[in-house]
């Protein structure tokens, strides 16, 4: 009789453990399936492997903030780039003031954040060594990284008009190409803007000097799609108090040139929508 009850016992405590185990399993897949996994698409102003050298532990650190997972993305060239956020690829997305004009109602892009104190202005490079100035680029080709690139093409281009300089657009794809293109004589000059320019190579960096900046506006945005669910975007807008804090995020800025974020709202743009900017 004895030996019965306690086969009865362990037949017992085998079900208790196999359940308990399973529960445990089925917690964990559940809690690990309910994570969001947001793709972050950065606007390829440099290289690739740049851009997810800079970009992805500042993701890796917002995401463990906000309980998410944020993982970057980007595209070969800035009109792929335009192609994919008009169509709604990214959940999430680093983009310029006019792209955050372009898609802030369709597809539907929320305004997060923008880079802490700052105002985004073009720039005009030109070799170290050259000797002209600003009317010295009449009717000269120059270097752009893409139509639609805000600070380093639309606005340089806007003011250059203004001031009746006369000149040929020849567009290379990113800011990085700009400034290479600058330094090996290929353009006597390029536009980008002053975070590209103060992240680019030193070595090369060293060979260029900017000869103009331009009028300032509201600059890139962090935005995320409306088709996120609020209580992920409010995760995502909480956690950037704690990323201005937070030691290993104020590393990731450094390296994007940036002191850190603030909260922004749709209405921070309405500079850029002024402007009647029409491509």
């Amino acid at each position: 009789m004895r030996v019965e009850i306690l086969a009865y016992l362990a037949e017992v405590n085998k079900k208790i453990i196999t359940f308990v185990l399973y529960s445990l399993c089925v917690f964990y897949t559940a809690g690990v399936v309910a994570k969001p996994s947001l793709i972050f698409g950065v606007v390829p102003q440099q290289s690739a492997a740049k851009l997810a050298q800079q970009w992805q532990p500042l993701l890796d650190r917002w995401g463990e903030l906000a309980g998410v997972e944020i993982r970057f993305a980007t595209a070969r060239d800035i009109p792929t780039f335009e192609t994919r956020l008009l169509a709604g690829e990214y959940d999430m997305s680093y983009m310029n003031p006019y792209h955050f004009t372009l898609v802030n109602h369709t597809p539907g892009y929320t305004a997060l954040a923008r880079a802490k104190d700052k105002q985004i202005k073009g720039i005009l490079v030109v070799r170290r060594d050259w000797q002209g100035d600003l009317q010295d680029l009449q009717n000269q080709v120059i270097a752009f990284p893409a139509p639609r690139a805000f600070g380093a093409s639309i606005i340089n281009q806007s003011e250059l008009g203004q001031k009746g300089i006369n000149f040929e657009a020849k567009f290379v794809g990113s800011h990085d190409s700009v400034y290479l293109g600058v330094a090996k004589g290929l353009y006597p000059a390029g536009g980008g803007v002053g975070r590209t320019f103060n992240s680019f190579d030193d070595k090369t960096k060293q060979e260029l000097k900017i000869i103009y900046r331009t009028n300032a506006y509201t600059p890139h945005a962090f935005a995320v799609s409306n088709q996120i669910a609020p209580e992920v975007k409010q995760a995502l807008r909480d956690a950037i108090t704690l990323l201005n804090q937070d030691p290993q995020a104020q590393r990731s800025f450094s390296m994007l040139s940036i002191k850190g974020l603030q909260t922004a709202q749709d209405s921070d743009w309405d500079d850029i929508v002024q402007l009647g900017i029409s491509l």
